[in-house]
């Protein structure tokens, strides 16, 4: 309906310009009417016709079957009251002013409707003339390749507007399963894991049960990663942050919160694992300066131009002036897996530290557009 509504729109304009082209060369050719007062006569009939068209056609309720027979049957007394009118004559009084009718059968019906019309158009011209040359047959031509061949257009382009509105439609069911998924899934990784490390420390009889989750585990990471690697190809190959930075949190052996947009956030790939290892590497040096019972957050931020990850942690802070010294010394762990990371991106990474912990904040250029995400 929203493509039949664009070209109905169109051809209203053309039903104007179709009818000003009539009334003009009908005004210039006035010596060749034999009745130049039921010429004008016809002439106003048609203009009138034209603006009820474009009124009528404008509302998909008034877009009925009645109104496309009527449309062409105007047309088609228009020509045959041409002899009558003109007597002998060699342009009809219409003109191309029947192309509104074709084509509004053309789009109703496709290329049927368009076929059938042309036809119809075609054989009334021929039947009101004693002789057809070269000029006539010219216009015959293009009435009958005109009108199968946009009715066959339209027909590709309802078909498509189809297949881009289910695809759409299965694209957004398919994010918001994937999301519904992940928030399961991350819930039952975390207990699965919390359960392998707490049975293995009890023994005895705990030892199976955390071997069980561990194999448990490892299935539906497994499942997991098949699930983002579909999302994926659904992206066009882009990574998506969300889902990465969730699954991040619910593999690493710090406890980390993950705080996401409720939509998919893109990058290419490889900057976007680029970003993810950046992050890993922040999480990482909590797991080795902290210990593996601390707490961690991890934040996502996505605007027009540029994505942000920020890492914090509540541990003691890093000391004033450490990451310098380590610089000079050579030790190079956090300014190449952290800093290099981000300045190889384009960004920056910046970190705040103090007693109540040590928060990393990486800002790199957003290389995919909103409206694709």
């Amino acid at each position: 309906m929203a493509v039949e509504d664009r070209l109905f729109r169109a051809l209203a304009i053309l039903r104007a310009v179709l009818t000003v082209n009539m009334v003009v060369l009908n005004a210039y050719r006035h010596e060749n009417f034999d009745h130049p007062r039921a010429g004008a006569v016809v002439v106003g009939a048609l203009v009138a016709w034209s603006v009820f068209a474009v009124w009528a056609y404008h509302s998909p309720r008034r877009r009925t079957r009645t109104l496309l027979v009527a449309d062409l049957a105007v047309a088609l007394a228009a020509m045959a009251l041409t002899e009558l009118v003109k007597g002998g004559f060699n342009a009809t009084i219409p003109g191309f002013w029947v192309a509104g009718a074709l084509m509004a059968w053309a789009i109703y019906w496709r290329t049927l409707g368009g076929l059938s019309a042309a036809l119809m158009l075609c054989v009334c011209d021929v039947a009101i003339r004693d002789t057809v040359d070269q000029g006539n047959y010219g216009n015959l031509f293009l009435l009958m390749i005109g009108g199968p061949i946009v009715g066959y257009m339209v027909e590709s382009l309802v078909l498509m507007a189809d297949q881009r509105d289910r695809a759409e439609r299965a694209a957004a069911v398919a994010e918001e399963r994937h999301r519904l998924a992940r928030a399961v899934h991350d819930g039952v990784l975390q207990v699965l894991a919390l359960t392998q490390r707490e049975g293995a420390r009890a023994g005895g009889e705990f030892a199976e049960l955390a071997r069980l989750a561990g194999e448990q585990e490892r299935s539906l990471r497994s499942l997991i990663h098949q699930q983002e690697t579909v999302t994926s190809a659904a992206h066009g190959g882009h990574l998506d942050l969300t889902g990465a930075l969730q699954r991040l949190g619910t593999e690493h052996p710090v406890h980390v919160q993950v705080a996401t947009p409720g939509v998919a956030v893109l990058m290419d790939r490889a900057r976007g694992e680029e970003l993810v290892a950046a992050a890993k590497a922040c999480l990482d040096n909590v797991a080795a300066h902290v210990g593996t019972h601390a707490n961690a957050w991890v934040l996502l931020e996505a605007t027009e131009s540029s994505v942000t990850v920020s890492v914090r942690d509540e541990g003691p802070g890093i000391e004033p002036g450490r990451l310098d010294r380590a610089r000079e010394e050579g030790r190079l762990g956090v300014v190449s897996s952290i800093v290099g990371r981000a300045e190889e991106l384009g960004g920056r990474a910046t970190v705040d530290s103090g007693s109540w912990g040590t928060e990393w904040e990486i800002e790199v250029p957003r290389d995919v557009p909103v409206d694709v995400a």
